[in-house]
Order: structure tokens, then sequence, then C-alpha cells
């Protein structure tokens, strides 16, 4: 009886011991999903596959052009070719030479902020380039308020990760064809001036860890040094055994107000003073691939 006993004794001090879950730990209903057209799924060669998620409430004309490329498979063959240290990685036609397809608009609208839309969950002190900072409901990182003026308008921040769309010299505003992703400290001096278009979400290491780019800004010198698209494709025109599919961490809740406060707060043993604030891109959003 007293070897049976023992280890339901022990199993029971060891419940009792067990740290309780902490206020920022999502619930199963926090988790929900990115729907199939909001995913881009860019295939590189050597089969690495970066997934983005697009955000048409942002910029909803390129994003719709970023759509139509897509069903084009005009990136079908083109390449990534700029990599410039701790900046972006930029990928499309190296040569600019590419026609795009029919009913794709060559300079949209500029599409570098938007009305502002209800934050679910705030940061509670602004930074440099925003009066207020904090998160839409589905998981979007948005500041607000430049110092400049109020205003109502919003937009997303040129955080790790974020894609925009690659322009020349004003009045152009990039139809979506050429694209980069951040992929060094946040370079929030863009904010504003450039369409952001959505995030990668998965496959980041495949755009940020390309060698660097022996040219000036970071452009390859040679079309040997350029890594090749194999594809890229709307999910939603995947087969569907074949479409990814991901989950981002809703913000419309008590728990990732805890998640927040938590990176605005890190506490010891490792952290000795605690910042009691952070940059907004220091409050990643969450995607995870769907269970």
């Amino acid at each position: 009886m007293l070897t049976t006993l023992l280890p339901l004794a022990l199993l029971g001090l060891a419940a009792a011991q067990a740290p309780a879950p902490s206020p920022s730990t999502p619930v199963a209903a926090d988790w929900r999903p990115i729907p199939d057209d909001e995913l881009l799924v860019m295939t590189l060669a050597g089969n690495r596959q970066v997934v983005i998620r697009l955000a048409p409430a942002a910029a909803p004309v390129h994003v719709a052009n970023i759509r139509a490329l897509a069903r084009a498979r005009w990136w079908d063959g083109t390449s990534v070719y700029r990599v410039h240290d701790n900046y972006v990685t930029q990928w499309g036609d190296a040569d600019g030479e590419k026609p795009l397809p029919r009913g794709v608009v060559a300079n949209p609208p500029p599409e570098y902020g938007m009305r502002q839309p209800p934050l679910a969950a705030s940061l509670t002190h602004p930074d440099p380039y925003a009066r207020r900072a904090g998160f839409t409901a589905d998981g979007w990182p948005v500041a607000s308020g430049g110092w400049r003026n109020e205003g109502t308008e919003a937009w997303l921040p040129h955080c790790y990760g974020m894609v925009g769309v690659g322009r020349d010299l004003a009045p152009s505003t990039g139809s979506g064809a050429e694209l980069y992703t951040v992929i060094g400290h946040a370079p929030r001096h863009l904010d504003r001036n450039i369409a952001l278009v959505g995030r990668v979400v998965e496959g980041m290491e495949f755009l940020s860890a390309l060698p660097r780019g022996t040219g000036n800004l970071g452009f390859y010198g040679t079309e040997a040094e350029r890594t090749p698209i194999l594809s890229v494709r709307l999910a939603r025109d995947l087969p569907a055994a074949e479409r990814p599919r991901f989950q981002y961490r809703a913000a419309d809740n008590p728990r990732f107000a805890a998640y927040v406060q938590e990176r605005e707060n890190r506490q010891p043993p490792f952290f000795t003073i605690p910042a009691g604030g952070a940059d907004i891109c220091n409050v990643a959003p969450q995607v995870r691939r769907q269970p």
C-alpha cells in the first residue's frame, strides 16, 4: 500500500508547487484564424517558404494590387535582389522591365495612414514618433497622433518583419510589385512615408539571413547573387491541403492587456530596473500555426 500512496502524495505535492498561470497566458478563444485571402505564400529557391499576412484595412488599393499580382503569377521567376544590412530585404523585378498585369494600379493613392481604428490594447507611454500606440482587436500594431499635429490619422509602424511597398521619389507610391521587409532596427522614420501592406508571420529567417548586398544600398551587384523566387500565391488559391493555416492572437481581452504590461515592465531576476514603458515594436504581435 505504501508503494501506491507515496507516488500519489508526491504528485499532489508537485501540483501544489506548480506555478499559477500568468495573467498574460492566452486561452484557446484568444487565437483566431487568419483568412486565406490575407495570407501570401512566397516560395524561394530551395523550397524555402515565407508567409506574409496582408493588411487590407491599412492599404486597400495596394493590397488589391498584391492580390492581383499573385493571381497573375507575376512574381514567379523574379528574385530577392537587395539585402541592406540592418535595414531591409527587397524583392520583385530587379531590372524594372516586367510589365504589370492588367488591372494593377501603377500609382495608388498614398496609403501611408488610415483613419484611427479602435485600439483594443494601448501602451501606457507615447514614443518619439506617435502620441499613442497600441493594437487593434485583430492583432495589428498601430501608432497615431504624430507630434506635428494630433489629427485622426493612424498608421502601421515600421517594426521588424513588417512588409512595405518599394517606390521611387514622390509622387510615386509604388504599385506593390516591389516589396521589402524590415530586417534590422525599426526604421520608424519611414512611417507615413511608405505604404505598409503586411507582416511576415513565418519564414523570416529566409529573408533576414541572406548574404548582404555588394552594391550601393545593399543591392546585389550581379544576377548570380540574387535569390530566385519560384512562386507567390494567395493561400486561398492553393489546393486546400496545401494552404498554411495560421491564427493571430486577439488583443480584445485582459490577457493581451497583461501581455502589454509585462513587456513594458520586465521583471527580475534578469531585469533589475523595469523600464516602465516600451516601443510599439518591442511588443510583438503574436501569430501561430493552427494546431
